[in-house]
This record gives structure tokens, C-alpha cells and sequence, in this order.
């Protein structure tokens, strides 16, 4: 298991966004503090019963998204533009918006010491992953893809270099989506982080969805701005083909015969990812 070197303290936290259950012995991680991706975290069930949820305004695509504009959505890794976005994806492309999928790493690092997904390896499989995936999704006409090469597990370290990218790909009226800035993995945390502030500072719309935060978080959790959430309600036919299209990330979903480990992303985290909706953050600018 690939891990970030903290100073005396002893949590483990693999590269790449798909986090296999951890301990957290003593001391919250540098980057994430404590909103740490361990054991199998919170129940589908328990975020279905939550009324706070239910009570989310909904975000209406046709009149949020004006059908000319172009939305550019940020995956830290390939595949997490379904596991986040799978429904809103498919909502774009009925809408008529252009869309431009950003994979800001290949997610080379997911499966240390495999013999079978060598970091060479996935960086060709998961791309072809996430082609498949938009297929599935029935999207793929509409999405162009682009990759910023940066690298897997340390993308903090390279947001200077992330933000440059950035000036070269986006428009002055963009929509941005892009991972929560308090996700839980340091490449998501990174990429909200970098993206929001290039938002900011440029003046263009942008949302965060969450993905590994529902996981580590508790509905109601205090760590999340749930005042500025808004919940984007899939068809059955959507949510069929999001889960289809999860399904393609086989690298990700099944063992790994070479090492014998389980799969990166568990059913468990696969069904409470695959709920009817997804949650989206948009704090006004301060």
C-alpha cells in the first residue's frame, strides 16, 4: 500500500482516490485532518433516513446551466466523474451543454505491487475506463477529454503547476464542477482547493460535489456546509446508468488477482455512491 509520509505518525493513507479501509492510530493527517476514509464508513441506509437530505434544495439544470455553456468537469482521478457526477453528466447532456472532462491525474498509483495494474499499465487502462464509463452513460458524444498529467497522490504538491494548466484551459463563462475542498483524499482536497480559488478569482460559476465524503462524514455533519448544498435528483434510467457505468472501472471494482486484494471501490462504497441523487456545494463568493 503506497503511503503519504507523516512526520512521527503513523496513518496510512494509499495514493490515488480509491482508499482501502486505513487505521488511524494516533494523529489526524496533515492534509486531511479528520475527516479520515477508514473502515467501511457510513451506511447507504443512514444517509437514505436522513431528512436533512430530503430537505436539500434542487438544483434545476435547464435553469441553472444555460444550454451554450460549456461545463468543465474536474476528476482528480478517472472515475471520478461518475462516482460524483454520473447523474448531473447525463442531466448536461440533455440540457445541449458542451462538456470538457479534466482528469487531473491517470490514477496510476491505485494498485501498489500489482503485478497485473502496474503504474505504466493503469496509465493507459483508466483512461480507457473512463471511456467506456461515458459511453455507458450515453454521453460520450458530448465530452471532450483532457489530462493534466499530474501525479497520482501528490497533487498538492503541484498546484502552482495545476492552477498555470488551468489559465490555458478555461473560458470566461465556464461552469466548473469539481471535487469538495474538505473531501477527505488529498488529491480531491487539492483539486477543489485549486479550482475554487481559480473560480474565484476569474468570477466563474462553480460547484464541489461530494464523493469520499460520505464516507468519513455523519448526516448533519458540521464538517460539511450543508446550508449551501444543493441536490440534483437522478431518473431511474439515470441512476441505471450511472452504476452501469461504475461497473466499467474494472481495474477498480474487481480483486486483484496478482496481490490478492480486494476490490478498491467495495459494494459497500459502490451502493452508497449509487444513490438517486447526488449533492453539490456552492458558496457565494466572499
Amino acid at each position: 500500500m503506497a503511503t503519504i509520509e507523516l512526520d512521527k505518525c503513523t496513518q496510512l493513507i494509499p495514493k490515488d482516490n480509491n482508499v482501502r479501509p486505513t487505521t488511524l492510530l494516533r494523529h489526524a493527517h496533515p492534509i486531511v485532518g479528520d475527516r479520515i476514509i477508514e473502515g467501511a464508513g457510513t451506511s447507504s441506509d443512514t444517509w437514505q433516513n436522513w431528512t436533512g437530505l430530503q430537505k436539500l434544495p434542487q438544483l434545476n439544470i435547464q435553469t441553472r446551466f444555460g444550454s451554450h455553456q460549456r461545463v468543465c468537469i474536474f476528476a482528480p482521478h478517472p472515475d471520478d466523474e461518475i462516482l460524483g457526477c454520473g447523474g448531473l453528466l447525463q442531466q448536461l447532456a440533455d440540457n445541449g451543454n458542451p462538456i470538457v472532462l479534466i482528469h487531473v491525474t491517470n490514477g496510476t498509483q491505485s494498485h501498489p505491487k500489482s503485478k497485473i495494474y502496474s503504474p505504466e499499465q493503469l496509465n493507459i487502462i483508466r483512461p480507457k475506463e473512463s471511456v467506456e464509463a461515458l459511453k455507458a452513460l450515453s454521453v460520450n458524444h458530448q465530452v471532450t477529454t483532457l489530462a493534466l498529467d499530474l501525479t497520482d497522490g501528490d497533487v498538492f504538491a503541484q498546484q502552482a503547476l495545476f492552477y498555470q494548466k488551468l489559465a490555458n484551459i478555461l473560458q470566461p463563462e465556464d461552469i466548473l464542477v469539481t471535487t469538495f475542498t474538505h473531501d477527505g483524499h488529498p488529491d480531491h482536497e487539492a483539486t477543489g482547493q485549486v479550482v475554487t480559488s481559480f473560480a474565484k478569482h476569474h468570477h466563474l460559476l462553480c460547484y464541489q460535489v461530494l464523493i469520499w465524503a460520505w464516507h468519513w462524514a455523519k448526516p448533519d455533519d458540521s464538517r460539511i456546509p450543508w446550508q449551501h448544498a444543493v441536490r440534483v435528483d437522478l431518473t431511474p434510467e439515470q441512476l441505471e446508468k450511472k452504476i452501469k457505468a461504475i461497473h466499467c472501472f474494472k481495474s477498480q471494482t474487481t480483486e486483484d488477482v496478482s496481490t490478492g486484494n480486494s476490490p478498491i471501490l467495495s459494494t459497500q462504497t459502490i451502493t452508497r455512491i449509487s444513490q438517486p441523487w447526488e449533492v453539490y456545494l456552492h458558496e457565494p463568493y466572499l
